[in-house]
């Protein structure tokens, strides 16, 4: 998710600079609690945490199937389900998964680890902006002595993210990979970069704070939600990475701050009021279907988890054989191991992960007040 602007049902009046995309017990439930609850389970937990160096299958479930991989699903919502949104951009959303499942396969044919690199450092890009754009759009209704500083947001964020990051290549080998063993480059010869980057990390954290300190001195305004997102992005990537080498806590850390939240924003934007439109022929029937599924909470997340179980029953039929337990009935199909149908085969199947990538640039960054997708 990129910076962008958003109009929701507590859209502001004048003279109203409430900072909340829905309202207070929603945000800080949804979007802002999930990397403080984690982080904290974290702490508490960590001695028995730091002996998992593998998921449990219960973990696996939780965290990977019903978070990680179900999100992934919800970007529908904006794109291929939302009839406008299809008729309007649907060279753009036929387009984008042919370019990901061409390049992908170009990119397996050079060996395995080339496209499960690029895919990794892909959605290594999509969690950081992720976080950059939740913070632009707490901050879009500050008063104008915060507007100089925005760039100093934006480096908090990031330095809050790629220190950590940074952390993990040259501290290899970790108990936890982003996708498969080796898809990030290992930077051991560089580890006092590690030293440089945490004076620089805690410079601009410092700075960060001490200019909101400055401006509710001068303004008396007061952030909270933007604040709560820099400190819980701080917290959670700094416990889930560099706190504990282990991959039960980086993936409940990572995945729980990033996937709870992504789902609420789609819940959120869905709900806002906006001009309604009237489809026809195959296009109202999605619409009525998505109008349904966005009506009621529980259709909305049965319908990801559904997604999610098909998409990951089929990997682990065709390709993984790890989780037999859940997913026998898709072990009655063949094993790939052919390298040349392998190529063409898994960038297919990472496509939900890959478009959902992409796309995530189009749907939440474009300002232009007449389009569809303007957040």
């Amino acid at each position: 998710m990129a910076d962008s602007t958003i109009t929701t049902r507590d859209s502001t009046l004048e003279g109203d600079r409430a900072p909340w995309l829905a309202s207070a017990p929603f945000d800080l439930f949804l979007i802002i609690a999930p990397a403080f609850i984690s982080s904290l389970v974290v702490i508490l937990f960590a001695d028995r945490l730091s002996d998992y160096d593998y998921l449990p299958l219960w973990a696996w479930i939780a965290f990977v199937l019903l978070v990680d991989v179900a999100h992934v699903y919800s970007t529908l919502f904006r794109t291929y389900l939302d009839s406008d949104a299809f008729q309007r951009n649907k060279g753009l959303l036929i387009t984008i998964p042919l370019l990901c499942w061409m390049v992908g396969s170009l990119l397996y044919s050079l060996g395995a680890l080339a496209f499960w690199r690029a895919l990794a450092y892909l959605a290594v890009f999509h969690f950081i902006r992720q976080q950059f754009g939740f913070v632009s759009l707490y901050a879009r209704h500050e008063p104008s002595e915060f507007q100089p500083f925005k760039r100093l947001d934006g480096l908090a964020i990031y330095s809050a993210t790629i220190y950590p990051l940074l952390y993990w290549h040259c501290h290899m080998p970790r108990n936890f990979n982003w996708f498969i063993k080796g898809d990030f480059f290992v930077l051991d010869s560089f580890s006092t970069l590690t030293e440089f980057g945490l004076w620089l990390y805690l410079l601009i954290i410092g700075a960060y704070f001490a200019k909101e300190i400055y401006l509710i001195k001068k303004t008396g305004y007061f952030n909270l939600p933007k604040n709560l997102m820099v400190a819980g992005t701080a917290l959670s990537w700094w416990i889930g990475i560099v706190f504990l080498d282990s991959d039960l806590a980086f993936t409940m850390t990572n995945v729980l701050s990033h996937g709870i939240p992504y789902m609420a924003l789609i819940w959120l934007y869905h709900h806002k009021p906006k001009e309604s439109s009237v489809s026809s022929g195959i296009g109202r029937g999605v619409t009525m279907t998505r109008n349904f599924i966005m009506t009621y909470l529980p259709a909305f997340l049965l319908f990801l988890f559904l997604l999610a179980y098909l998409e990951e029953g089929i990997w682990d039929g065709l390709i993984w054989r790890e989780h037999g337990q859940i997913f026998a009935f898709f072990y009655k199909f063949p094993e790939i191991t052919d390298p040349t149908f392998l190529a063409v085969l898994i960038p297919f199947l990472a496509l939900p992960q890959s478009v959902h990538y992409v796309l995530d640039g189009f749907i939440w960054r474009i300002k232009d007040r007449g389009s569809i997708w303007t957040a």
